[in-house]
């Protein structure tokens, strides 16, 4: 979209929840709207205010503004990392080309961007489940936006400068955390299309479906596999749409449907998948999309406000409860021992030894997890940080920066592929506000009598909700992956790229029996199927130019 004067122009993914109060504010400042869309109320608002309208926004979007006149260009994300948002810098044709785009197959199908694996952004892949850490992504030279990040790019030099900036945490606020869980509900449904809502029988997503049947008849999905357990997913959201009178499809996700789905999400996103939970979540949107529906809501972001994850965070809390200070490399050290799929240490022993060499022993993982740790820690205040309480808050800030961005990744990426736009009223600056003014003891307690997470949030929605979803443990589509990893082996044992990467005694062990060394097979087995879709035999011949990518030219 462009302004009338042909100044400003704009590409952008995403949705607006304050549009309405955005247009407010501009309208008193004189600007007339031609159309009802939010993609002319952020061109208005970047016109109008520049870069200081990225703080005002509220919502999920991804976007890039050009201003003609200044001759920048400026790429920008959303605080919690919703829609993804990747460039590429390099020369050619004599001179600087930056090419953006929201997926990056459309990057590297550009035909000046190289198509290499960044080995630094395999190994944390192999050790965190993230496709991107930091900025960084697992193809040499592609870069990710941040979440919060926004970056200028002066084109009116050769070199093209650029400058990085990132939204600051929103404040604590002691807002009712029911009231605005609603609110974000509520501007979450704002749709002229058909909206539907994820329904695992646990608490966030039936909070999630509670609040928008206040406002429209709910059609709410599950998807699983069937066992004799009435706990499951499958059977714990049938009992809760009962309850509450929703009409409920559920989705069953066989064996031979996870291994089909599994392969074809690798190979259209160009990217190995985070979590199992993803091909679920794929499966759920085709059906949502083959009924009609086009915009889902979902339950992601609570765990991460409200300290939803009791093992992680007590396993982390009770090694460093004890530490004098808390300090990014102690932060880091526990995390990647006490969470990490494949821990550092073991990695001289699966790894090449050139490639272990090569990597510096992790250099690249330890230092874009210590970033993260540092800015935790800023976010959580300058002072001296130590004791449980603190050390729960920094370990639920890195959660919101790594764990929740890698959940809306794989929301979005999945869900998207079906073209359904997943949206998610928990992730929201105003409900982020009120849970970071909450006591610790209203967050999460440990003690003789069990653990208590996410006490506030079940606090504000006690006798309002199904009792069953209320008490329910953690669980969000769960699939019994492992005991289908076993046909797999033979992708293992023909992967070119992994021979680059392992040495031939962990490719050995791993693909004799994968089910039985999950937390390697998993993202061993990922690594091969993205080899095969970029390196392998069966690589797709890249076009001229896809219109997907974006390019702009210094000079």
């Amino acid at each position: 979209m462009v302004t009338g004067d042909a100044r400003h122009a704009l590409i952008y993914n995403g949705e607006l929840y304050n549009d309405a109060e955005l247009r407010e504010s501009l309208s008193d400042l004189g600007v007339r709207f031609e159309s009802e869309s939010d993609s002319e109320t952020l061109l208005r608002a970047l016109a109008a205010w520049g870069e200081g309208a990225i703080g005002r926004l509220r919502g999920m979007f991804a976007f890039a503004w050009h201003d003609r006149v200044q001759r920048r260009l400026v790429l920008a994300r959303d605080a919690f990392g919703m829609k993804p948002l990747y460039w590429w810098l390099g020369t050619s044709r004599g001179g600087l080309e930056l090419v953006f785009a929201s997926e990056v197959v459309a990057v590297l199908r550009h035909p000046h961007v190289p198509v290499r694996p960044d080995w630094s952004g395999v190994s944390a892949y192999l050790s965190t489940i993230r496709t991107s850490l930091g900025g960084n992504t697992m193809f040499e030279g592609v870069r990710a936006v941040r979440p919060g990040e926004w970056i200028s790019f002066d084109l009116s030099r050769e070199d093209l400068p650029s400058r990085s900036r990132v939204l600051p945490p929103p404040e604590p606020s002691n807002d009712d955390i029911g009231e605005l869980v609603g609110d974000s509900v509520q501007r979450h449904l704002r749709a002229d299309v058909p909206v539907c809502s994820m329904l695992s029988g646990g608490l966030d997503s039936t909070i999630i479906a509670f609040e928008a049947g206040k406002w429209q008849t709910v059609q709410t999905y599950a998807a699983g596999t069937p066992t004799r357990d009435p706990a499951d997913d499958l059977a714990c959201a049938r009992v809760v749409a009962g309850e509450m009178n929703l009409a409920h499809t559920s989705v069953e996700v066989s064996r031979e449907t996870f291994l089909e789905r599994w392969r074809d999400m690798v190979a259209r996103l160009g990217m190995p998948l985070s979590t199992p939970n993803e091909v679920a979540i794929n499966e759920l949107a085709r059906r949502m999309r083959k009924d009609g529906f086009v915009v889902a809501l979902s339950g992601e972001g609570a765990d991460e406000l409200f300290a939803g994850y009791d093992h992680p965070l007590e396993a982390a809390c009770s090694v460093l409860k004890g530490a004098e200070r808390l300090s990014p490399e102690l932060l880091v050290a526990v995390e990647l021992e006490q969470n990490a799929w494949t821990p550092p240490v073991l990695k001289p022993t699966l790894l090449n030894q050139e490639m272990w060499l090569r990597l510096e022993a992790d250099a690249h993982l330890h230092e874009s997890l210590r970033r993260v740790f540092e800015n935790s820690m800023e976010a959580c205040g300058d002072g001296d940080l130590h004791g449980l309480d603190a050390t729960l808050r920094v370990m639920l800030e890195y959660q919101r920066r790594v764990n929740l961005v890698g959940l809306l990744g794989r929301l979005d990426s999945a869900t998207m592929l079906e073209s359904i736009e997943g949206r998610t009223p928990f992730a929201d600056a105003r409900v982020l506000s009120a849970a970071r003014a909450l006591p610790t003891e209203r967050l999460i307690t440990w003690g003789p009598g069990g653990t208590r997470s996410k006490i506030a949030l079940r606090e504000a929605y006690a006798g309002r909700i199904p009792s069953v979803a209320l008490q329910r443990a953690k669980a969000s589509f769960p699939l019994p992956f492992t005991q289908w990893l076993e046909p797999m082996g033979a992708t293992l044992r023909r992967s070119g790229l992994l021979r680059e990467f392992f040495n031939e005694a962990a490719i050995g062990v791993v693909g004799v029996s994968p089910g039985t060394s999950w937390r390697l097979a998993w993202p061993m087995i990922n690594l091969a199927m993205w080899g095969e879709r970029w390196w392998g035999r069966e690589k797709e011949q890249r076009p001229e130019m896809s219109p997907g990518a974006v390019e702009i030219r210094s000079g």
